[in-house]
């Protein structure tokens, strides 16, 4: 690096407190781990990278003030941030109207593109689509769908009944909960899993609720006789709760840390020699990762921080990620992933049971089709 040089910033707007702090701290390791390379190989065009970061704690308020501030006063371009689709629909305007760029690396529910954000984390044809197929086929005809009540556990829902509904299973109950769930109201929807005795319980229970859930299903004696699916109970999660779910609970993502690739292997080890050997390893380390990366690759061809020349650069942007090949797509500014279903051990990872045969094009919309028979791969290698 130039000595003295100017560092490009990187505002990081996460919530590292609060219901949202488990995914949030890590895609915000992530991202600091991509900044540490990147500058340990001599940071972009010669300058570092630096942050700015703030902590929303879980508040939507808060992401609206820093948002605001980032752009206005620390004078940041660009920033990684919002681990739900209300902080980022919350920081959205703020965004497009001052021509900043958002990196969002969290799964989300699709149905947005937005010039000035590049997703790195999954859309709907590449989580709900694979995870039904794969449940449908494995015999699971009995659906239970819970969720905390907002946008994203809503339209996941809404396509995850569509689904099942369109090939001939049942969806015996669906229930929103708060954000910030109560142990009653948690306790309300494990009693009305025993009461229904569903093959699967679709999980969009996000935040802390899902450890509040996960111990509570354990506790009632469910855990061993009704599995749990879902795009977003992920390592991180799992190994917060009390004591290690029971074997069998199913994850629809791009990556998990049992990945036996190089790039993954090489991740994990850097991930956790940054920050402590027993640190979870979740698809949101590996998307914000592979977001500063491809930011600090789109950057190099730009030669500017605009953004818009950026995310021009950024178009067609392929790199080997801990997850595998991704890409960002020309035309909506999502990524190019590979889908996979990953089985939890009752221990301390999750098992590949499935992966799909090619990099699957991101698709928000659906405008493909809205059917298992738009998504093509291989047959499920474990039944649920």
């Amino acid at each position: 690096m130039t000595p003295n040089a100017e560092p490009w910033t990187l505002g990081v707007l996460y919530s590292l407190s609060g219901h949202m702090a488990i995914p949030s701290q890590q895609h915000v390791c992530g991202a600091e781990l991509a900044v540490a390379e990147l500058n340990a190989a001599g940071g972009v065009l010669g300058r570092p990278l630096a942050t700015r970061k703030y902590d929303t704690r879980s508040d939507l308020g808060l992401y609206r003030q820093y948002v605001d501030r980032l752009l206005t006063q620390d004078g940041v371009r660009t920033l990684i941030g919002c681990c739900t689709s209300l902080s980022r629909k919350v920081v959205l305007p703020s965004i497009e109207r001052r021509d900043g760029l958002l990196l969002y690396p969290d799964l989300y529910e699709g149905f947005e593109f937005s010039p000035n954000v590049l997703y790195t984390g999954a859309a709907t044809n590449q989580n709900t689509l694979p995870l039904a197929r794969y449940l449908l086929r494995s015999g699971a005809r009995r659906f239970m769908l819970v969720g905390s009540d907002y946008v994203y556990p809503r339209e996941a829902n809404r396509v995850m009944r569509d689904l099942i509904e369109r090939h001939g299973a049942q969806v015996l109950d669906e229930s929103y909960l708060p954000i910030q769930a109560t142990p009653a109201e948690i306790d309300g929807l494990v009693r009305r899993a025993a009461e229904l005795q569903p093959d699967i319980v679709f999980n969009t229970l996000v935040g802390r609720s899902i450890c509040d859930w996960l111990e509570a299903f354990a506790a009632a004696g469910l855990d061993e006789q009704i599995v749990i699916a879902s795009h977003n109970v992920t390592e991180a999660e799992m190994r917060a709760v009390t004591s290690p779910p029971a074997a069998g609970h199913l994850t629809s993502a791009p990556y998990f840390d049992s990945l036996p690739t190089a790039p993954s292997r090489r991740f994990v080890q850097a991930f956790r020699q940054r920050f402590g050997v027993d640190a979870p390893v979740s698809q949101y380390a590996a998307a914000a990762y592979s977001a500063v990366h491809l930011f600090a690759l789109a950057l190099e061809r730009a030669g500017e921080m605009d953004t818009q020349r950026i995310v021009a650069c950024a178009h067609g942007l392929q790199m080997d990620a801990p997850q595998g090949r991704v890409a960002i797509d020309d035309d909506n500014n999502h990524t190019w992933m590979t889908p996979r279903i990953g089985r939890w051990n009752g221990r301390d990872a999750f098992d590949v049971v499935w992966q799909a045969p090619d990099l699957a094009q991101p698709d928000p919309w659906l405008v493909h089709g809205h059917g298992l028979e738009a998504w093509t791969g291989a047959e499920p290698a474990t039944a649920a």
